[in-house]
C-alpha cells in the first residue's frame, strides 16, 4: 500500500508540474498573440484586440515600484510620440494589482528623469495580480520561479502575430531605442520584402534575398548595378535611397 501510495502522489506531482508548465508555455514567433481580457489603468481591455490595426508592444514587469522597471516606463512616456508614428501601441502589464498601478503612475508622473521634463504615462498598465495573462503568454518560469523572469517584451504586428519574442534579466534595463529599431526594421522588410543586416538602422542599406537582376534586366537597364552591391555571392545589399 505504501508504495502504492508514493506512485500515486509521484503520478500527481508530475501531472500537476507538467500542467502548470504547459499552461506557461511562451507564444512562438508567428503564432497568434494569446487573447486575454483585463483591467488597467486606461480601463477594461480586451488584448490584443482592443489596440485594432496597430503594432502592439506587451511589455512586462515582476511588480510595480523597483527601480529598473520605472527607469523603463520613464523611457517608454519618453518615446511615447515615436511609438505614435511608426503606429504602435504599448501595454505594460504587472503583477500587481490596479491600485498599485495607479500609485506607480502618480509616483513617475512626479519624476523629472534625465532633466527631460515631467512625462504623462498614456499607455496602459494591466492588473494581473492573478498572473493568469503572465502565465499565457509564458512569464512565469515556473517551477523555478515565480515572478522573477516576468521581465518579457513581445512585439505583435497588425495581423495580431508574434513577431518578436525577448526576456531580461531582473537587473539589466531594458534598451528601449532598440526596440524602437526593431519595429522600424520589421515594417521595413515587411514592405519591402527585403532583409536588414547586423547593426541596421532606418535610412541604411538593405539585404535582398536573392540575386538582385538577371542578365537580360541589366541589358535593358544599365543603371541597375549601381543600386545594388555584393560583398561575397551571397550576400547582396541594395543601397539605401537618398
Amino acid at each position: 500500500m505504501k508504495t502504492l501510495a508514493l506512485t500515486i502522489l509521484a503520478v500527481v506531482f508530475l501531472t500537476v508540474n507538467v500542467y502548470s508548465q504547459g499552461n506557461s508555455k511562451i507564444p512562438l514567433i508567428g503564432s497568434d498573440a494569446p487573447s486575454f481580457t483585463a483591467v488597467s489603468t486606461n480601463g477594461k481591455l480586451k488584448f490584443p484586440s482592443d489596440f485594432g490595426n496597430n503594432w502592439k508592444i506587451l511589455f512586462s514587469h515582476p511588480q510595480d515600484f523597483t527601480p529598473v522597471c520605472s527607469s523603463e516606463l520613464l523611457e517608454l512616456a519618453y518615446l511615447q510620440n515615436d511609438f505614435d508614428k511608426l503606429n504602435v501601441k504599448i501595454a505594460i502589464i504587472s503583477t500587481d494589482n490596479l491600485e498599485q498601478h495607479n500609485m506607480w503612475i502618480a509616483h513617475l508622473e512626479e519624476i523629472d528623469y534625465k532633466n527631460r521634463g515631467i512625462q504623462d504615462i498614456k499607455f496602459p498598465i494591466i492588473d494581473d495580480h492573478e498572473k493568469s495573462a503572465s502565465r499565457l503568454y509564458g512569464m512565469l518560469h515556473e517551477p523555478v520561479s515565480t515572478n522573477r523572469d516576468v521581465r518579457g517584451v513581445f512585439i505583435i504586428d497588425p495581423k495580431n502575430k508574434v513577431r518578436s519574442v525577448n526576456f531580461y534579466p531582473m537587473e539589466v534595463g531594458r534598451n528601449l531605442d532598440e526596440m524602437v529599431r526593431l519595429i522600424e526594421a520589421l515594417q521595413t522588410v515587411d514592405k519591402t520584402k527585403v532583409l536588414t543586416p547586423a547593426n541596421w538602422e532606418k535610412g541604411g542599406d538593405v539585404m535582398v534575398p536573392y540575386f538582385p537582376y538577371t542578365r537580360e534586366q541589366l541589358a535593358a537597364n544599365p543603371e541597375l548595378k549601381d543600386e545594388f552591391y555584393s560583398m561575397g555571392n551571397r550576400m547582396w545589399f541594395k543601397k539605401a535611397e537618398k
